[in-house]
């Protein structure tokens, strides 16, 4: 397993469930690569919750988790800045990354969707740009998925949170590589 297919891995698990055989797929590769990597896995929950649950269960609950819950919402500019000005400069340096490094989203999400956000990182990890996504994970995507964890980990017990976990635990492992984000 690779850096890129982790990513790539996580990003799918944090997106809307379209398929549980895809979901399956990814949580594997996810667990597989952070077992590699001597990380223990925030996310075997969701590995039994998938196993055990319809699709339709699970896209219930995804929502409900994600949709129906400010604290737990997967827009890491909404945790750092909720609705002010600071929140759209963020955004805007989003984007131009995306843009920098060739990077087109699905425009059925915003720029700030941890999946979204996650995808880019994959993206760039296929490229072997280490030094710009070590950056972008350090100054656009650590703090905000801090801030998501605070909010929600002291009262969500839900096997959703543990693929923020993952997700900040691949990202600090990344950093870890070469120099401390």
């Amino acid at each position: 397993m690779s850096m890129h297919q982790s990513y790539d891995g996580l990003a799918r698990l944090l997106d809307y469930p379209q398929g549980k055989e895809e979901l399956l797929k990814s949580y594997d590769c996810v667990a597989a690569y952070l077992r590699q990597s001597g990380i223990e896995s925030p996310a075997n929950a969701f590995g039994e919750l998938v196993r055990n649950s319809t699709l339709a269960e699970l896209q219930e609950e995804y929502v409900a988790h994600f949709d129906f819950n400010p604290a737990a919402a997967p827009y890491l500019g909404h945790h750092l800045y909720g609705d002010n000005q600071k929140k759209a400069s963020y955004m805007i340096q989003v984007k131009q990354e995306y843009d920098r490094y060739d990077f087109h989203p699905a425009d059925n999400e915003l720029p700030d969707h941890l999946a979204v956000l996650l995808d880019f990182l994959a993206h760039l990890a296929s490229r072997g740009d280490d030094a710009p996504r070590r950056e972008f994970i350090e100054k656009m995507v650590l703090p905000g998925l801090n801030k998501l964890l605070a909010a929600s980990a002291p009262r969500d017990l839900s096997p959703w949170l543990t693929l923020v976990q993952a997700a900040e635990l691949l990202c600090s492992a990344d950093c870890r590589e070469v120099a401390p984000c």
